[in-house]
């Protein structure tokens, strides 16, 4: 697919005096697509990292239903990115690390199921933001090793930036008895978060980038593993998660429209997650959804016990019929069905859902 829009040329006789194997034009169109994040966006990069599989989805039966085997994703299916990929023209964007020959003009995926801003985040089993920040500047390189720099910096100005980060920082002040991170307060936590993502922000800006589309934080303590984890079976949602979650989207609201008034030629997308997931899961049926409060793969109440695929602690696990039923795959990952419609609501949702402009607007741009 890739080469029916890239036209590719053997300049021999400059090749000889440029030490250049080949030359790259790109259509004038042509829009990238970078992926940063979590396991919302994670397409199977750590199926290649030394991690375990509580940070890992290649076993069944993640990707039953479009892919029909495994592929790292966590979800039954396809993921927002994957959407995002197909509303552009673009091919399903790869992992970094899949051992392919990918040349990066359509992209590449860096996110890593797990990971979070803060670089302690799960330390040693992921890849945080700032190590995929790097791994970019690595491809930027690479890009204009191939393309020469017009042409790298053309390609990297009119690409797509998507990042999910936040919610694994605030799992794990919740879910572990740290002293370090309940020494802050949440205002101070969340800053911190916040911080960590701007950096990374203005690190890509540095090397091109400009039309940027990011996530809120969904509704961290109604998901079924968290109220499953902190309340037990009691079925109310966790306070604290809930919480964080709005400081955070606060807090990321803020610091987009500062980066939008101090880097040039700085554009954003930003979905509002919170709403859209608690829409469906408070009113299933009106987006054809059958269960929203409870995981379609998983044990425990509302099936919100990590124990999908039984490769992990718990062997046991449940799994439903039709996942196209349920919002959730599992204790916190959508099914396809639910990505789909998301990553619609991002492509071309009007400003009450993803302000101020929609991802479709950015890549016509």
């Amino acid at each position: 697919m890739a080469s029916s829009r890239i036209h590719i040329c053997f300049l021999l006789y400059f090749a000889t005096l440029l030490n250049l194997s080949s030359c790259y034009i790109l259509p004038e169109n042509h829009v990238a697509l970078f992926i940063f994040g979590d396991s919302l966006f994670d397409a199977g990069n750590n199926n290649y990292i030394n991690t375990t599989v509580n940070y890992q989805a290649n076993f069944w039966p993640y990707g039953e239903t479009f892919f029909k085997y495994p592929t790292g994703r966590f979800s039954d299916g396809r993921l927002l990115p994957d959407f995002i990929a197909e509303y552009a023209g673009l091919p399903l964007i790869p992992p970094y690390f899949q051992p392919v020959n990918n040349k990066f003009v359509d992209g590449v995926n860096f996110a890593s199921a797990g990971a979070g801003a803060l670089v302690e985040t799960h330390q040693g089993f992921v890849i945080n933001l700032n190590t995929q920040v790097s791994y970019f500047k690595d491809v930027e390189k690479l890009l204009r090793q191939e393309l020469g720099d017009a042409e790298a910096k053309r390609l990297l100005g009119r690409a797509l930036y998507i990042i999910s980060i936040g919610s694994n920082d605030y799992f794990v002040r919740i879910t572990q008895n740290s002293s370090v991170l309940q020494s802050y307060s949440e205002e101070e936590y969340v800053a911190i978060v916040i911080g960590n993502l701007t950096v990374a922000i203005k690190e890509i800006h540095k090397k091109g980038g400009r039309k940027f589309g990011f996530l809120s934080l969904g509704p961290l303590g109604c998901i079924p593993g968290m109220k499953v984890l902190v309340s037990g079976s009691t079925g109310s949602c966790v306070d604290k998660a809930t919480t964080l979650a709005h400081l955070h989207n606060k807090a990321l609201s803020i610091a987009l429209q500062k980066l939008e008034n101090r880097l040039e030629g700085f554009k954003f997308a930003n979905h509002d997650l919170y709403t859209s997931v608690s829409e469906r899961m408070n009113n299933p049926s009106k987006y054809g959804f059958k269960v929203g409060n409870m995981a379609c793969c998983g044990s425990g109440p509302y099936r919100g016990q990590s124990s999908c695929g039984g490769k992990r602690q718990i062997k046991e696990y449940q799994l439903c019929e039709k996942a196209s039923e349920y919002l959730f795959f599992d204790s916190g990952h959508p099914t396809e069905m639910a990505n789909r419609q998301i990553a619609e609501l991002i492509w071309h949702g009007t400003p009450n859902i993803t302000r101020p402009y929609n991802l479709k607007a950015l890549f016509n741009l």
